[in-house]
């Protein structure tokens, strides 16, 4: 853990991992009070509260797994959810975002006949890659070795192995879990920017769209989620404006940083305007 102490005096915790941390802010708290702040007492006061963080952990995992209807999970498993609750990605608590978008799969699932139970406990376990430390390889690749250690369905392994389309939809049930968990990460509101990122990324977005040979301006719109290419007529014909969108949407890909995806559309309007005379 690093602390730092500003002028104020406010003390400020800072680690990479959410639970050390959720550790240290407990412990500092209960030390300020006691006011015996010495390395033995400070020793003492950690293990008492890494003790306590387990049960928490596993309270929350509890807590998390029975709002997505799922019961009867191991407690190592519902100890990794349960660091959830600790966990963000841009700004997004992840405990919140997984509540949602278990939901909002199940909902779909319902209503295009697929199956339910795949999709809720692939959407419970899509993240807990990124709760996993020990692990080498991006938070799809952990989550997979993690579901495959505590001998989850092949089915529900898919879901997590393909939701970030790393390889092809292998079921309906995979592709289900895809699209709540684009459709909770990129809604409006759901993650925080500072402002200055926003414009940078929004900025970004335009010149990236506005770097192509006859485009006349480009338009970004909900958050950089749809972008508006108008072009000049006489340089881009019909046949062009399919190429033009697709190498834009291409250079976005490999350029802009963005959540979710980008709509491209290219715009091609002739104008003819004619003035009747004074009377």
């Amino acid at each position: 853990m690093e602390i730092e102490i500003d002028e104020s005096n406010e003390i400020r915790l800072s680690s990479f991992d959410a639970v050390r941390r959720e550790i240290a802010k407990r412990s500092l708290e209960i030390l300020i009070r006691d006011a015996r702040i010495q390395p033995s007492r400070i020793e003492e006061v950690v293990r008492q509260v890494k003790t306590q963080m387990e049960d928490i952990l596993l309270e929350e995992g509890k807590k998390i797994s029975e709002e997505c209807g799922v019961y009867n999970l191991s407690l190592d498993v519902l100890k990794l959810i349960g660091k959830y609750r600790f966990r963000t990605s841009y700004g997004q608590n992840l405990g919140i975002h997984t509540i949602e978008e278990t939901k909002m799969g199940v909902s779909i699932a319902d209503q295009v006949g697929a199956n339910v139970d795949v999709v809720r406990l692939g959407c419970l376990l899509h993240d807990i890659g990124k709760v996993v430390t020990n692990e080498e390889g991006t938070h799809v690749q952990v989550g997979v070795i993690t579901l495959k250690k505590y001998g989850f369905p092949k089915d529900v392994i898919n879901c997590v192995a393909e939701h970030h389309e790393e390889r092809p939809f292998s079921t309906v049930e995979s592709a289900i879990v895809w699209i709540a968990d684009a459709i909770s990460g990129s809604r409006p509101g759901a993650r925080y920017e500072p402002h200055e990122d926003y414009v940078v990324r929004m900025s970004k977005i335009e010149e990236i769209a506005k770097s192509f040979d006859g485009v006349e301006a480009s338009y970004a719109f909900q958050a950089g989620r749809d972008v508006r290419v108008i072009v000049k007529p006489d340089e881009v014909d019909d046949d062009g404006l399919i190429i033009l969108a697709h190498d834009i949407t291409r250079k976005l890909e490999k350029e802009a940083e963005y959540v979710g995806q980008i709509k491209v559309t290219v715009i091609r309007e002739l104008r003819i305007s004619e003035t009747t005379s004074a009377k």
